[in-house]
Formats: structure tokens, C-alpha cells, sequence
């Protein structure tokens, strides 16, 4: 029982680690969405010669009568340029078309004014989430390393799983929020941020992956503790019809030997009476 109890709380402690580090590395990574955002190319000059605008006509001359009329043979999407993307919970970082490197600015400075408020409930339940799975997983590992006794053990083991099932709704929270905000910004945010085309990226999945190991180390933890209770329930049980059974084993040796006594007590007692009989009759 003890061996089995161990495993299932080493278990819990392992799956409430992975969620507290998925969700940490999403919490702080800038790749919950990404994709490719259209934008238009700018002039080809003496410094970009390529992904540019190439106009008709004389370059110099073009630079000095600005009455010109510039001329491109692009049309379509050939006048754009598709730059990638990736956007996270604090900041959203896009390709640098004029030089290497990306820019990143606020993505709660994109968002629109009637979503920051739920952009950042989503900040706080992510960050409520983080804490909650540090308190569960701090209890499990003392349920699991320093419990005294199978109750104190017990004890620890119901805290840790309301609190991790606690984190695990608020994360779940967090997350949809979250998609809600960058769904109405996609629509109605600035127009030189707005994606031409997106999809989740591998911090949103991490995100819904630490959701996942949360819930299975409070559904284990929950499991170990029901388990740890219908296991000393069955044993108070079996005891209890031991003792019963005993009890009455010993009643019964009792009963037995009290009318064996009180027999024995007659039987003295009509020998005296026959003695004394013999013993007050006249001769």
C-alpha cells in the first residue's frame, strides 16, 4: 500500500513540474500565434536592390523632379511583401523588411481599447495560474518527502489537489481569453499589424499542454487520496468484524463458562443441603 501510494504521489509531482514549466516557458515566449503579415514594398534604391519596387525611367532623374510620374510593371500581390510574425501574451515581434533582425512592440498596445481589460484579466489569471501550481506542487512534494503519518499525509494530499484543480481552471480562463483578444485584434487592430494569415504556434501549445498535466496530476492526486481513504475504510472494516466476531467468541466462552460455574454452584449447593439432610435426621 505504502509502495503504491509513493508511486501515485511521485507521479502527481511529475506531471504538476511539466505544467509549472510549460506554463512558465508560454507565459514568457512570444509564439502563441503566428503567421505571415502582407505589407507593400517599398522603393528600390542605391541600398535595396531586391523584394523592392523597380519604377521606370532614370533613377537620378526621378530623384530630382519629384513631378515624375513613377511607373512598376508589379501588380497583385507581387506589390507585397509577406513578412512573418509571431505574437505571445506580452509582445509581438515581426520580420525587419529593411534589415536583419525582427521589431517588437506591445501587443497590449496593438490590442484594441475595449479588449486591454480582458487582455489583462487573461495577464493576471496566467499569473494566478503560475502561482496556484507552485503551492500544489510545494504540498506534493511534502506529501510525497516529509509527511509523518498516513493522515498528515492525507491532509496534504486534498490540499494539493484543490489547489492544482483550482490553477487548472484558471489557466484554462487565461487561455480562452486570451484567443478572444488576439481573435478581435487580427480584425480590428492597426492596419500595419494585421495579419494576412495566422495559426497557433508552439507556445499556445504548450500552454494547452501544461492545462493538460495539470488536470492529470490533480485527477491523480484526487485518485490517490480516494484510493488511500477506500483502502483504510476496507481495513477499519475487516477489523471491525474481527473484533466483532472475537467479541462474540469470547461472550460466548463467557456465557459458557458462567452456567458451567453457576451448574456447579447447584450442584455444591444441593450437596450441602443433602449433608446437612443427613446430618439434622434423627438416627
Amino acid at each position: 500500500m505504502k509502495t503504491n501510494r509513493r508511486c501515485r504521489a511521485l507521479l502527481a509531482v511529475s506531471l504538476n513540474l511539466m505544467a509549472l514549466l510549460f506554463s512558465t516557458t508560454a507565459f514568457i515566449t512570444t509564439h502563441w500565434c503566428e503567421g505571415t503579415q502582407r505589407v507593400p514594398k517599398p522603393s528600390c534604391g542605391k541600398e535595396k536592390k531586391t523584394n523592392c519596387l523597380n519604377y521606370s525611367g532614370n533613377e537620378t532623374a526621378n530623384e530630382t523632379n519629384q513631378n515624375v510620374v513613377h511607373y512598376s510593371w508589379e501588380t497583385g500581390d507581387d506589390r507585397f511583401l509577406f513578412r512573418y510574425f509571431h505574437t505571445g501574451i506580452w509582445y509581438s515581434c515581426e520580420e525587419n523588411i529593411n534589415a536583419a533582425g525582427e521589431k517588437c512592440r506591445s501587443f497590449i498596445d496593438l490590442a484594441p481599447a475595449s479588449e486591454k481589460g480582458v487582455l489583462w484579466l487573461s495577464v493576471v489569471s496566467e499569473v494566478l495560474y503560475i502561482m496556484l501550481l507552485v503551492v500544489g506542487f510545494s504540498l506534493m512534494c511534502l506529501e510525497l518527502f516529509h509527511s509523518s503519518s498516513v493522515i498528515d499525509g492525507l491532509k496534504l494530499n486534498a490540499f494539493a489537489a484543490v489547489f492544482t484543480v483550482l490553477s487548472g481552471l484558471l489557466g484554462m480562463v487565461a487561455h480562452m481569453m486570451y484567443t478572444q483578444v488576439f481573435q478581435v485584434t487580427v480584425s480590428l487592430g492597426p492596419e500595419d499589424w494585421r495579419p494576412h494569415s495566422w495559426d497557433y504556434g508552439w507556445s499556445f501549445c504548450l500552454a494547452w499542454g501544461s492545462f493538460t498535466c495539470c488536470m492529470a496530476a490533480s485527477v491523480t492526486t484526487l485518485n490517490s487520496y480516494t484510493k488511500t481513504v477506500i483502502e483504510f475504510r476496507h481495513k477499519r472494516k475487516i477489523f471491525e468484524q474481527g473484533f466483532r466476531e472475537e467479541q462474540n467468541f469470547l461472550d460466548q466462552e463467557a456465557i459458557k463458562y458462567f452456567r458451567e460455574r453457576a451448574e456447579e454452584e447447584r450442584a455444591e449447593a444441593g450437596d450441602l443441603r443433602l449433608q446437612c439432610l443427613h446430618s439434622c435426621s434423627p438416627n
